[in-house]
């Protein structure tokens, strides 16, 4: 069974503004994160002080996202983002 993907009019609507290139980045960004053979993943260990862990994960789930999957996202944002100090 396929899963069925829902958009907000909000994501409707930003899809509309899009540039063929952003649409051509999005779906090779999509492709890369949600490919069909995807990287191993690594268990780690991380101490977060109880705290922020807890608000992060309250945030998410008042956002519909799981947390572990979005500090995922977030790593892979901050690294497509930071400027290659070479």
């Amino acid at each position: 069974m396929k899963a069925l993907q829902i958009h907000s009019p909000e994501s409707l609507a930003r899809g509309q503004k899009m540039t063929p290139d952003e649409i051509v980045k999005f779906l090779d960004d999509f492709r890369q994160l949600h490919g069909h053979n995807p990287q191993p993943s690594k268990l780690i260990s991380l101490k977060v002080p109880v705290p922020l862990l807890n608000a992060f994960r309250f945030q998410c789930e008042q956002q519909g996202l799981k947390y572990q999957t979005h500090f995922k996202t977030l790593m892979k944002n901050w690294l497509q983002t930071k400027p290659n100090k070479s």
